[in-house]
């Protein structure tokens, strides 16, 4: 039945990737596990199941992250960007940044950039409307070795991460968060309606569909933008950013213009970049507050 199970793997990815993926299966063996626990993974990856939740982890720089449905798989154009982003600046425990990371799924983000930073030079934040998602960052800050904290509780010696159960639809989020914050990063939702009922099922049955559609329910436009607006309404409010304050926004294909626009628009940030990923597509719309 192994056989058979292989076989089938082969014939859907190819030789080249089903031999990867059984090595990666078989190395996520525990001592433990009873034979036919390989068979079991092999069955779910035939039913289309991501192999990550397989698994039960993803690599995202020099992190091996855990993995759990429904939560986002962290993708490899967001482990480009939130590496280039640890890259161009430079905390120090003399001066340290307070880090907001908004629709923050399983902390990718501001984990990757409080494990690159120098210790004592990070105070993050990571908010999402799910509580799944919520308890995957906490438990992958545990796993990182880095401190979590709510409130003014901080260790100034360590870098520090705070998962906010949190909704970019309340008004009143800003009253549970600390502001000002000299980053804000976010890969929020954006995939258009029309866009993601097209998507593959190992997507679109498996990770939670607020993850990944970009139209709010009753959105008179459906283009993937309504967390942009949202977000712009939220950075807009007084006292969120500080000076020369960066903003990251990750962006799906053929869309920063239009995010640009709206930042500059809604959110008064009119000084804005793109940067394009390893694949030649704009991804991130970088903004930084005046002065």
């Amino acid at each position: 039945m192994l056989a058979d199970l292989i076989a089938r793997l082969t014939s859907v990815l190819g030789r080249q990737s089903a031999r990867l993926e059984l090595r990666w299966m078989r190395e996520a063996l525990r001592p433990s596990d009873p034979p036919t626990t390989l068979m079991a993974m092999l069955e779910r990856r035939l039913r289309g199941e991501p192999l990550q939740y397989i698994l039960g982890t993803t690599p995202f720089g020099p992190l091996n992250l855990l993995s759990r449905p429904p939560t986002l798989i962290p993708r490899p154009e967001t482990e480009d960007w939130a590496l280039r982003l640890a890259d161009l600046i430079s905390p120090s425990n003399a001066r340290p940044l307070s880090v907001l990371d908004l629709c923050t799924g399983s902390g990718c983000i501001p984990l990757l950039l409080c494990h690159l930073w120098p210790s004592g030079s990070a105070r993050a934040f990571g908010v999402d409307v799910s509580e799944d998602a919520i308890k995957l960052a906490t438990d992958n800050a545990a796993r990182c070795h880095i401190a979590t904290a709510r409130g003014d509780c901080v260790d100034n010696s360590r870098n520090v991460f705070a998962p906010v159960l949190g909704d970019l639809c309340d008004p009143d989020l800003l009253n549970s968060l600390p502001a000002p914050f000299d980053l804000v990063t976010s890969n929020p939702p954006y995939i258009p309606r029309k866009q993601y009922d097209q998507l593959s099922p190992s997507v679109k049955d498996y990770e939670d569909p607020r993850a990944l559609l970009g139209d709010l329910p009753g959105s008179p436009v459906e283009d993937g933008l309504s967390f942009y607006h949202l977000i712009a309404r939220f950075l807009a409010q007084k006292g969120v950013l500080r000076n020369r304050a960066i903003v990251a926004l990750e962006v799906g294909d053929g869309q920063a213009r239009a995010v640009e626009t709206i930042l500059h628009r809604f959110a008064g940030l009119r000084n804005t970049e793109t940067w394009t990923d390893p694949w030649g597509k704009q991804r991130v719309v970088l903004a930084r507050a005046s002065s």
